[in-house]
């Protein structure tokens, strides 16, 4: 027996050993395999990038996990609690294995086997566990990894306070509708921050971790409530909150409100989109996904709102005058309409507007069902709201409804203002346009309005259009002039002229009213938008140098040193014009628009600035009894300050007296000029004060005539001054700076030269060295007989101050036109008649 007994000792030494030999075996292959877990210590989740408006209004959140990370101090201690209670109450005294659990796990595990699941029943993990779970291990369900688990759990523990482990899982934990981490919970299951979470919300968030889809607040909300209100129970088991307290919580309901990504701010879509396309460029994908960048941007949501409606209202009285088109859609009328017209989607940033079918017909008025409002989860609101849509208030159709609408019929429809029940038709109109604002010091973009509605179209026409700016680009061509020998008073000839092309094929440039006016001055010439007078000038300061020109203002990279491009035959955008103006209106300094000011890393260190000026002095941390900083402008000069001044009087020439007339009701300095392409396809104006530089640009995205009273006088101007009168209400009028050394004299606009009391008279400004003509000089007469000295005494002895040419001039045939100081007219001296 004791033999026995020995050898049975023996065989259980040696099978306990070599088991023991096992276990160490299979722990060093399964521990051989572990990661590093010390890349915790330098961990940095993807983190949401957010975009904010100047003023700091939230514009957009940009992340492919959405995650805003939360230091452990900031967490408050009820949601703590609630996580304690719900996943590991001994997290803060066990050593990183929660003993409890792994127990109840081998029992469920040994049931299921015996069940004949083979699957491992999860459960038991702390929040250690967790942690080297979701950052360092595959959901891979085996033994093995389990294992792994626990042993990484140990070591962390050993590594690790306890407080930076339970950072890592509260930032780092998946809990549903695109949450990873508390922070993003609460934003999108509750659209609050940490701290104003309640007892019952910070419950739910906590419920999560199990299954966040098995918990879903619409799809499960049963059994959303009945987890969370076990979570409070675990709470107050743990002493953290009393049954009072839970009672009340418990009898809450879920509140549950899904924040929407993408933009924020509904008038500013076209805004943020073009902001995230410039952070992909600069630091792209994974860092604006995920980098948890902060970006202030230069937009003022209330003059982006000012834009939207100015740019809206044009569009929308554009499209009314061609008339009702069609219905959105037509559906059966069935038991429930309600129901049938939620399926269709509105314009979700055109909250002004609503779906409505057409109900009953009668005559002139139509009895309507407004779309019901849509609830959380994709429910729809059981409320069915019904009006009548009044023919009389609708003044843009002019048939009865009867004849356009038809019963079924979903269109959209706006409250007639005063008058309840009573509702207007609307349309969305194939007219498109874009309208940019921006400060003219700075370039910063405050407003962008890309489109009629972003919903029905992200092409954004203020930056993606590449349109024709017509005569809106001739203020450049009038700067090259003014910079290089011309002053305002210069005069050119407004008369047919033929232009050779390179393929022998001859262009005749002609003016909008397909009329000639004679010798012009340089300020006629733009206020009237003179075609012919600007293909002379450019062609007599030459193509290449206009080519160069239009570059440095931004407007072309290359262009083609071709006459007609002096008439703004190319193709720009919106947000390039806008800056050039703004390049005038700032007195010749390089403009570069930028839609972002600043962008923070997620540690709050700037990573760009747009504004590099040289700030001289702003480095010292002390005042000594030093000067103030100097802020030093180092922008590029692409224009002189006195030529700026030049080209800007004579825009506000023509919003006086010009084509742009309807900008006076701003009763302001304004200055701007409008552009209009051939068979009236685009329409333009582009206007600054000395506060804001605003472009407008109208027209179809596949480019057609929208007909010939259409201009940038009669369509663009209009939605420049009803943004404008908003944007500077308030603000009392500004003059624009006229530069110092420059001199300013009473001129004859008809002919240049200074002007005798009783005429009438324009004020003009001239560079040192430079004034009003003491005999008009007319560039761009054809030559034949009499040389330049011969004719120039001939008109002096005839006329007195008469008529010159320019310096080099060929000879001139003697029948060109003359100024008559007495007459006040330009008379042909070898015929006697009037020009």
């Amino acid at each position: 027996m004791l033999r026995l007994l020995g050898w049975i000792f023996g065989f259980g030494m040696f099978a306990a050993l070599a088991a023991i030999g096992l276990a160490a075996v299979y722990l060093t292959s399964v521990s051989a395999g572990l990661p590093d877990y010390t890349v915790l210590k330098d961990y940095q989740p993807p983190v949401t990038t957010r975009v904010h408006a100047a003023d700091g209004t939230l514009l957009a959140e940009f992340a492919r996990e959405r995650r805003l990370f939360q230091p452990i101090e900031t967490v408050p201690p009820l949601l703590v609690q609630a996580f304690l209670s719900a996943e590991d109450k001994d997290f803060y005294s066990h050593g990183g294995i929660a003993v409890d659990g792994v127990f109840r796990a081998l029992r469920d595990n040994l049931l299921a086997r015996m069940d004949g699941n083979n699957a491992i029943q999860g459960g038991g993990s702390s929040i250690t566990q967790q942690v080297a779970k979701n950052f360092l291990l595959t959901s891979e369900q085996t033994w093995d990894r389990k294992l792994q688990e626990a042993l990484l759990a140990i070591r962390i523990e050993s590594t690790f306070s306890k407080d930076r482990i339970l950072e890592l899982y509260l930032n780092e934990i998946f809990l549903g509708l695109n949450s990873y981490g508390v922070a993003a919970a609460a934003l999108n299951y509750f659209d609050k921050a940490l701290y104003e979470l309640t007892l019952s919300e910070a419950a739910y968030i906590a419920a999560l971790p199990k299954g966040p889809n098995n918990y879903h607040p619409f799809r499960r909300p049963q059994a959303a409530i009945e987890r969370r209100n076990w979570v409070i129970d675990r709470m107050v088991e743990n002493g953290y909150v009393t049954l009072e307290e839970a009672s009340i919580a418990k009898d809450e309901p879920l509140n549950v409100i899904p924040r929407a990504g993408g933009s924020q701010l509904y008038s500013a879509e076209y805004f943020t989109e073009e902001v995230r396309r410039e952070l992909a460029k600069l630091y792209g994908e994974d860092q604006l996904y995920g980098g948890g960048l902060s970006v202030r941007t230069t937009l003022e949501p209330r003059l982006q709102e000012y834009a939207r409606r100015a740019l809206m209202d044009g569009l929308i009285a554009y499209d009314h005058g061609k008339g009702f088109r069609a219905p959105v859609a037509s559906i059966e009328i069935g038991e429930d309409w309600g129901l049938d017209v939620a399926k269709i989607a509105p314009l979700s940033d055109v909250p002004e507007w609503q779906l409505a079918v057409v109900l009953e017909m009668g005559g002139n008025e139509a009895r309507i069902g407004l779309r019901p409002d849509g609830l959380a989860g994709g429910a729809v609101a059981d409320d069915r709201v019904v009006g009548t849509l009044s023919g009389p208030e609708i003044k843009w159709v002019s048939k009865p409804l009867q004849d356009i609408l038809k019963v079924g019929d979903v269109v959209y429809v706006s409250p007639v203002s005063g008058k309840t029940g009573i509702y207007t038709l609307e349309q969305v109109p194939e007219i498109e346009g874009a309208l940019v604002a921006m400060d003219p010091r700075t370039g910063r973009v405050l407003a962008m309005v890309g489109g009629f509605s972003y919903a029905l179209s992200e092409f954004n026409r203020a930056t993606q259009a590449l349109r024709q700016p017509g005569s809106s680009f001739k203020p450049i061509v009038y700067a090259a002039a003014l910079d290089n020998g011309y002053t305002p008073a210069s005069v050119v000839l407004d008369a047919p002229v033929e232009i050779r092309n390179a393929d022998g094929s001859i262009w005749r440039p002609e003016n909008y009213a397909q009329e000639f006016y004679g010798p012009q001055t340089l300020r006629r010439g733009i206020e009237r938008s003179r075609n012919v007078m600007t293909v002379r000038l450019a062609r007599d300061i030459g193509m290449p140098l206009v080519a160069e020109y239009a570059k440095m203002f931004g407007v072309y990279d290359t262009m083609q040193p071709v006459l007609a491009m002096a008439l703004g035959a190319g193709e720009t955008t919106d947000m390039r014009m806008t800056a050039a103006y703004a390049t005038i209106a700032n007195g010749g300094r390089k403009i570069v628009p930028t839609l972002i000011d600043r962008i923070q890393d997620r540690y709050g260190v700037t990573v760009y600035k747009h504004d590099q000026r040289l700030c001289q002095g702003c480095e010292a941390t002390d005042w000594h009894g030093q000067g103030e900083p100097l802020i030093v402008d180092n922008r590029e000069q692409v224009l002189d300050p006195m030529t700026a001044y030049q080209i800007t009087s004579m825009l506000e020439g023509v919003v006086q007296r010009g084509t742009g007339t309807a900008a006076r009701v701003l009763n302001r300095p304004v200055a701007g000029k409008t552009g209009t392409t051939n068979d009236y396809k685009d329409a333009w104006f582009v206007g600054f004060t000395p506060e804001l530089a605003v472009g407008v640009y109208v027209g179809y995205d596949q480019p057609r005539s929208m007909g010939s009273s259409v201009t940038g006088g009669t369509f663009a101007v209009p939605i420049f001054t009803e943004f404008m009168q908003k944007a500077l209400e308030g603000k009392p009028p500004t003059p624009f700076n006229v530069p110092s050394g420059m001199t300013t004299a009473w001129i004859n606009p008809n002919s240049g030269v200074k002007a005798f009391d009783g005429e009438s008279a324009i004020q003009e400004a001239f560079k040192p060295g430079t004034g009003p003509n003491l005999m008009t000089s007319v560039i761009g007469i054809d030559v034949n007989t009499f040389d330049a000295i011969q004719r120039e005494q001939m008109m002096q002895q005839q006329y007195g101050s008469g008529f010159v040419t320019q310096p080099g001039a060929q000879p001139v045939q003697s029948n060109e036109p003359v100024y008559d100081r007495s007459t006040g007219q330009w008379v042909y001296p070898g015929r006697g008649g009037l020009f």
